[in-house]
């Protein structure tokens, strides 16, 4: 337990944080489950448009931090890739 004001002050902080970030991950995955959904009925626009409204999502976690960008431009590859293969 945090006994100096500035350890508790901290740990308030730390608690913010995590459900700031907890709420803005989950918003990404639901906007990767609708792109994984898309794919999986094989409808390429509806694939389209969600990878299209799922990557801004995705980079703006990367810059607030939920993300490394490294595996946000992985997953966003990875998904172009399945959405142009269903051509």
């Amino acid at each position: 337990m945090a006994n100096s004001p500035q350890a508790k002050k901290r740990a308030r902080q730390n608690e913010k944080r995590f459900a700031v970030n907890k709420a803005r991950r989950s918003r990404i995955r639901t906007y990767l489950r609708k792109v994984e959904e898309a794919i999986e009925s094989g409808d390429k626009d509806a694939a389209t448009a969600a990878l299209r409204a799922a990557q801004p999502e995705l980079m703006r976690g990367v810059t607030k931090g939920v993300f490394h960008k490294n595996t946000a431009s992985r997953k966003m590859s990875r998904l172009s890739a399945r959405v142009k293969a269903l051509g």
